[in-house]
């Protein structure tokens, strides 16, 4: 069975002709846009006038056998399409960051894993290609963007944006950036309740002037939080990377985290795994590599959950002082800078093909 992707469903559609007019359900507007693929599976909705239509049941069955003749009898089609009430569509989702092309959620399903490391350095890594670039810290309660970007003492200001009171964000390396760490005592442990967490990180989000950017990177929390579903209702995230190491309880948490994010509640697409601290190699041979928690496990993992493995990135001493000193290990001339410069790449092209292949993500709406 070839590719599935949008328009060859919207093709297959087009033959439908809705008994009523004569027209297609295509070119009359009954077809929702809000097509998903997944693998085989396929689901979408359409679009009725009143629930009392006559021809809704044998419009549906019609729908299913045009996906199954003009394009595979191996789509999973049967039972997938849905129905909607035209005055009943919800009304178009505002966009709090209508400038920004693409929002990418760095995760990971536990702490200590070195996903703010890959947060920080994909930013830069892709701000070295000549993209647009922001980066926001939403681990609330753990914030490291400063210190990994050595602006720890910044003051954030404010301007006035359409006569409204917007935050700048800090610039460092070409990227964009704003944490909770700006506005805390770092020396002293942030004991908010869930939803001042959530409040607070909405404000980084849609009271701040983020302006035009290629590619919005998010730092979320380690596991599954508040914080996340803040984030998933808040924005409508292109789609999420999942960090681990190869240690066999990293990727028990791994599997969790990109199980949340695939799940019909959430529904945002993986662009790949990021498996950290492959190997060591120590500086004075760094022909060496010593796996140190194992050998493959991120890879074997995106293998059997059929996602892309972005990038294998090698445990060495000048990652973690990049870290400490405010000066990410990709702006050196290193193997470590040249293995976050290919997850950039990795990371564009996987954005680039899900974009091709999938609709718009949208913010998720919880009841």
């Amino acid at each position: 069975m070839e590719r599935l992707y949008p328009k060859l469903i919207l093709d297959a559609l087009s033959k439908v002709r809705y008994p009523g007019t004569g027209k297609d359900i295509v070119s009359s507007g009954m077809v929702a846009d809000d097509i998903r693929i997944d693998g085989n599976k396929v689901s979408f909705s359409l679009i009725f006038d009143k629930p009392t239509d006559p021809f809704i049941k044998s419009l549906v069955k019609s729908a299913e056998a045009a996906i199954l003749t003009f394009i595979s009898e191996e789509v999973d089609i049967k039972g997938n399409i849905s129905t909607i009430i035209r005055n009943q569509v919800a009304p178009k989702q505002e966009n709090p960051l209508p400038g920004v092309k693409n929002i990418i959620g760095v995760s990971s399903g536990k702490g200590g894993v070195g996903k703010s490391t890959i947060a920080a350095n994909l930013a830069v890594a892709l701000a070295q290609l000549g993209y647009k670039v922001g980066l926001l810290d939403a681990d609330i309660f753990g914030p490291s963007t400063p210190k990994m970007f050595g602006v720890e003492s910044a003051q954030l200001y404010m301007e006035k944006v359409n006569g409204r009171d917007m935050i700048l964000p800090i610039e460092k390396y070409g990227v964009k950036l704003l944490s909770i760490g700006f506005l805390v005592d770092p020396d002293k442990a942030v004991l908010w309740r869930g939803g001042m967490a959530s409040n607070a990180l909405k404000q980084l989000i849609t009271e701040a002037n983020w302006g035009e950017l290629d590619y919005f990177v998010i730092d979320m929390p380690p596991g599954t939080s508040d914080i996340h579903l803040t984030l998933v209702q808040t924005l409508a995230i292109t789609g999420a990377i999942v960090v681990s190491t190869p240690q066999e309880v990293a990727l028990a948490d791994a599997r969790k985290g990109i199980s949340m994010f695939q799940s019909d509640q959430v529904n945002v697409p993986i662009l790949g795994l990021v498996e950290n601290m492959s190997w060591f190699t120590p500086a004075a041979h760094p022909d060496e590599q010593y796996f140190i928690f194992g050998k493959d496990g991120g890879k074997d993992l995106a293998e059997k959950l059929q996602v892309p493995l972005l990038g294998q990135i090698p445990l060495v001493a000048s990652i973690c002082r990049g870290g400490d000193d405010g000066t990410p290990v990709v702006l050196q001339n290193s193997v470590s800078g040249a293995a976050f410069f290919n997850l950039a790449r990795s990371v564009v092209q996987s954005i680039d093909q899900r974009n091709a292949s999938l609709p718009p993500t949208t913010k998720v709406e919880m009841k």
